[in-house]
């Protein structure tokens, strides 16, 4: 509540044609430059590359930028597409250290500077997570990168919206005060970040796990699987029902929806392609004589867009949240 009404203080005396666009273009620029990032990232891991350049933050002894270009394009594929993650998250950051220093000098609301330094520390963990996954070869530390990727991409889409024309132009709109669906958008948000964090113990389960210990984190990861659906479907129908009136609330609670069913079924087809069809349903004759190949394209690009599309959910869900909060 300080933080909104510091900034309709703040709206009053800086109004909104009076206001620098580079905050928001930065942080736009910080989303359309980590959403790819994503899915680089999700390629290492389905291709399990992780540790294809052994050294960090070098490239095989090279400083990445100076990392011989014919070596790169030409060598193994594991090679170019971990260097190539590493050569992405390096423009992310100077991208989040601009904006973090362009909010610094000319934006005036104290709540979204500290949103764009918490940014800023948060691209800086995240490298030193990857670095230190490479270096010691711990796969709790993949784990913990792949939770924070997303929570930044979902940081950097906050930014966007925090530092858009629309956000501060709805400073001085009367609104009530829909606690319900204010609470049960923020707990949507918060769901699909868990199930970001289960679904990263199911993809980098160890080798070594037994059985039970892989069935039972797919058990979790079903179970947030239906949380989110149920969560998502009915914030979006009742947005509908109660502020159809409210056109951003309406696209954004489409969007939401209509994600969340194409990730049920990107999530049928990633449990397809890597694991087949399951024993306990009739099989259709449309899935006799598939074979599982590990490493197979459709098996890659499947899983890979299923951890992207995850993501995407968290920040369409947490950018929902933050416009249910502004105008409800």
């Amino acid at each position: 509540m300080r933080a909104l009404h510091e900034e309709r203080m703040t709206t009053s005396r800086f109004p909104p044609n009076h206001m620098s666009a580079w905050p928001h273009r930065l942080a736009v620029v910080l989303v359309c430059a980590t959403f790819p990032l994503l899915w680089v990232g999700g390629l290492v891991t389905s291709y399990r590359a992780g540790m294809a350049v052994p050294d960090w933050p070098t490239t095989y002894g090279y400083n990445p930028l100076a990392y011989p270009l014919d070596t790169w394009l030409g060598g193994p594929w594991d090679i170019f597409i971990e260097h190539a993650h590493r050569l992405l998250a390096g423009g992310i950051n100077v991208i989040a250290l601009a904006l973090g220093v362009v909010l610094w000098r000319a934006e005036p609301r104290r709540w979204v500077r500290r949103l764009g330094y918490l940014a800023v520390a948060g691209v800086l963990v995240q490298d030193v997570l990857g670095g230190m996954r490479v270096v010691l070869d711990r796969r709790l530390l993949a784990q913990l990168h792949a939770c924070v990727g997303p929570a930044f991409f979902t940081l950097a889409g906050l930014l966007a919206v925090a530092t858009s024309t629309a956000w501060r132009e709805a400073a001085g709109r009367p609104h009530g005060r829909c606690t319900k669906l204010r609470g049960l958008a923020l707990l949507t948000a918060l769901l699909a970040y868990l199930q970001i964090v289960l679904g990263s113990q199911v993809r980098h389960v160890p080798v070594d796990a037994s059985p039970s210990a892989f069935r039972g984190a797919m058990l979790f990861h079903l179970l947030g699987a239906g949380l989110v659906a149920g969560h998502s479907f009915g914030l979006c129908l009742r947005i509908h029902r109660q502020h159809a009136q409210e056109g951003r609330l309406v696209r954004g609670a489409n969007w939401l929806a209509g994600l969340v069913g194409l990730q049920l079924c990107l999530g049928v087809g990633t449990w397809l392609v890597n694991y087949g069809w399951p024993s306990f349903l009739p099989q259709p004759v449309a899935a006799e004589g598939f074979t599982v190949v590990r490493g197979s394209t459709g098996q890659v690009v499947m899983s890979t867009a299923h951890v992207a599309c995850g993501a995407l959910i968290v920040a369409v869900a947490a950018a929902l949240a933050a416009w249910v909060h502004r105008l409800v």
